[in-house]
């Protein structure tokens, strides 16, 4: 197949690449480097099967040739990205997914959208199973990302039932893996960081909010399975196994072997205290799990953070 990825050299979009590749496929990297970077792309350089296109998705896409697949991967995904670029956040979301769409409907392509656990806000069921609706603020700091995924998925459905493209959607929860970036804001590469320079490592609130983490290789294995899948509605990919933020910084001064300890910080505005996948669709429809435990993910991890900082 010859497949675009939206956002390609980003964290999660580079290792798609990768993957697309490895199975044999033609492959279209299209980012505009706001948040992504060409370090996650550089080992495909002169490979006659990939391509990259510098470019950004809110504007009009045109791409010569047939096209089978499009995993529409760009957008801002940590708080701290979208808390910086609130608007481009929701044009990548709504006039992205758009143009997207677009392109997959003129070329015949299955068109797969990266969604998130974010659509859930902060959940009132746990875990959380893809018909839950979701509990969400549209006004607050996180609106503008919840509400650009949610939007992004009546999009897609959209264009499914009027258009009879052949949709995808993916909801992800937290993942975690080499290429993350060092200031990305979320907990893993914050942690880290942290341990690896002797600090103390933040813990907003009391630590008891909880998070599920799921490493990069089982999220693209899942993503590469609902793609060649038949399933149209949602499905949540991520790593069940639950754990309080205090219990995985405890886990990370333990792997780095830091002795800063732990700091408080007050909780941020709208932060999820529960995020937990149920995964019983993913296991049924696409007979995936996640594979890689959380001791060696993490230590995959840390040693690439620790070649970034040396």
């Amino acid at each position: 197949m010859r497949i675009l990825i939206t956002g390609g050299a980003g964290f999660l979009g580079s290792h798609l690449c990768d993957r697309m590749l490895a199975e044999g496929h033609d492959v279209i990297a299209m980012d505009n480097l706001v948040t992504g970077s060409t370090d996650n792309i550089a080992h495909l350089v002169g490979n006659p099967h990939f391509q990259f296109i510098h470019h950004n998705v809110t504007d009009y896409i045109y791409l010569k040739g047939e096209l089978n697949a499009i995993l529409h991967f760009a957008s801002p995904a940590s708080p701290v990205d979208y808390l910086e670029l609130p608007i481009q956040t929701l044009k990548v979301g709504s006039l992205g997914t758009h143009n997207a769409l677009g392109l997959a409907m003129a070329k015949g392509a299955r068109f797969l959208l990266a969604s998130t656990s974010e659509v859930y806000g902060d959940p009132q069921i746990h875990p959380q199973t893809e018909d839950y609706w979701g509990h969400v603020n549209p006004i607050g700091p996180r609106g503008v990302y919840d509400e650009a995924k949610r939007f992004s998925e009546a999009m897609t459905m959209a264009y499914h039932r009027s258009h009879g493209v052949q949709t995808r959607i993916v909801r992800i929860f937290n993942t975690y893996g080499p290429r993350m970036r060092l200031n990305d804001g979320r907990v893993v590469p914050n942690f880290v960081k942290q341990a690896l320079l002797g600090q103390p490592l933040t813990v907003y609130g009391n630590g008891s909010q909880t998070r599920s983490f799921c490493y990069v290789s089982d999220l693209v294995d899942g993503i590469y399975r609902l793609l060649m899948s038949d399933e149209v509605q949602p499905v949540n990919i991520g790593n069940p196994s639950e754990m309080t933020i205090l219990q995985f910084a405890e886990a990370i001064n333990a792997i780095t072997g830091n002795r800063g300890g732990i700091l408080r910080e007050p909780l941020p505005v709208d932060d999820p205290k529960q995020r937990q996948p149920d995964i019983t669709k993913a296991r049924t429809i696409l007979q995936w799990e996640p594979k890689v435990s959380l001791d060696q993910g993490m230590r995959e991890t840390i040693a690439y953070f620790t070649n970034k900082i040396g």
